[in-house]
């Protein structure tokens, strides 16, 4: 292998470790995706067992399990990730280790060959024989320039062996190293699909468990339709009273601006900008998960029976803080029996809607910043702590899982 040469396998390597690292990106986002799904396991696990101490097989404790099921999942598939991974990398670093040996075998012929033709040389004529038999200095000159290259090549040639052999011997290191780590994650994917074959099987159990208690669930399904409705038509009133309300200030507004013969920016019309500004940046106004989704959806038990939702459920720990999303006034604070405390806050044209609150700490008229504590969430006598959260543009309803940061 010449000089040129070997500079170009050289290339070749490096360019292949900075594929290798492109890949390790890749590798550090599932990490990071897995440690994640562990946390989210950790505080899913915490729900579950503060619900299933409450009240044993309740909608609630099968709604926690079926997240749980779900994060065992998105884990094993992270792990499958990192598998696939490894495998990628290890069968292209064995293709490396292949080509570096053969260099290696090439390498070493090349020199034997170089030590075979010097030795054969030097059996039929020394060196200084070779030199001083030139016929003229030009071609003295010429033949000791060419015993100097020759001197070096050989040396450059094992030079190279050298290098070729270093590099080999880490990338069998690097190889072995990934095999050891595939085999690890290859155990935790067997521990974690066995979890997830208990999750699954807890889950038939629990369900069938539910099946037996129909008319309870029927019963407790109607009483909660009543409490949303109610609560319903208190947002409607409110609502509308808040925009007639804004509807009478901006009149009164514009009669003072004409008056001045001048123009005010409508703050209401400002800051309703400025909520479109942040759709799915909203911090989450609980941690926890979404136990029930916007829209119409499937009861989670009962056959044939569909739920609307115009918010988003989330069930969370026990006493968990409750937070507004955005700046606004609170334009109301209220009692809705069945599904507790509402905390309504207004944004220009658009209203969050808190509901499922103990210990509210805001009151009517308070003008709240982003984060700002409102209450803390309300545990049920089966002992689901579930905040139920709406976002309205006026009068409609819409999906919070698009304005809440993913």
């Amino acid at each position: 292998m010449t000089a040129g040469k070997f500079f170009y396998f050289i290339l070749f390597i490096t360019l292949i470790f900075s594929f290798g690292a492109y890949g390790q990106k890749s590798k550090t986002q599932l990490q990071k995706e897995k440690q994640q799904n562990l946390e989210k396991i950790k505080e899913t696990e915490k729900i579950l067992t503060e619900t299933g101490e409450q009240k044993k097989n309740s909608i609630g404790e099968l709604v926690a399990l079926n997240q749980r099921i779900l994060q065992q999942e998105s884990l094993i598939k992270s792990i499958q990730g990192e598998v696939s991974l490894l495998d990628y990398d290890i069968s292209e670093n064995n293709q490396i280790i292949e080509a570096l040996e053969r260099d290696v075998k090439k390498l070493k012929e090349e020199y034997s060959s170089m030590l075979v033709a010097a030795q054969k040389a030097s059996g039929k004529v020394d060196k200084l024989t070779f030199l001083f038999s030139a016929r003229s200095f030009d071609q003295l000159m010429m033949r000791l320039k060419y015993m100097e290259q020759y001197g070096k090549a050989r040396q450059d040639q094992t030079v190279a062996i050298e290098k070729v052999q270093q590099i080999l011997i880490e990338q069998v290191r690097i190889t072995e190293l990934k095999r050891s780590e595939k085999n690890k994650l290859l155990n935790d994917e067997l521990k974690e699909n066995k979890q997830l074959t208990n999750l699954k099987q807890k889950q038939r159990n629990l369900v069938q468990s539910l099946e037996k208690q129909e008319k309870q669930l029927r019963k407790d399904l109607e009483a909660t339709r009543k409490s949303v409705a109610e609560l319903d038509n208190m947002i409607a009133k409110i609502i509308k009273e808040e925009l007639e309300r804004a509807a009478r200030e901006a009149r009164e507004r514009e009669r003072e601006n004409k008056k001045n013969n001048r123009t005010v920016a409508d703050a209401a019309v400002a800051l309703s900008a400025s909520f479109e500004d942040n759709k799915d940046k909203f911090p989450w106004p609980v941690s926890g998960f979404v136990s029930q989704k916007f829209g119409r959806q499937q009861h989670p038990v009962l056959k044939g029976i569909v739920i609307q939702n115009d918010g988003v459920n989330i069930q969370t720990k026990q006493g968990e803080d409750v937070h507004s999303i955005f700046n606004g006034e609170v334009s109301a604070v209220a009692f809705t029996p069945g599904i507790g405390s509402t905390v309504i806050i207004k944004h220009g044209e658009y209203f969050t809607v808190y509901t499922g609150l103990k210990e509210i700490s805001v009151k009517k008229g308070q003008v709240v910043a982003t984060n700002q504590e409102l209450g803390k969430v309300l545990s049920n006598s089966e002992g689901i702590s579930e905040l139920r959260f709406q976002i309205r543009k006026n009068f409609d309803a819409l999906d919070p899982q698009e304005w809440l940061r993913n």
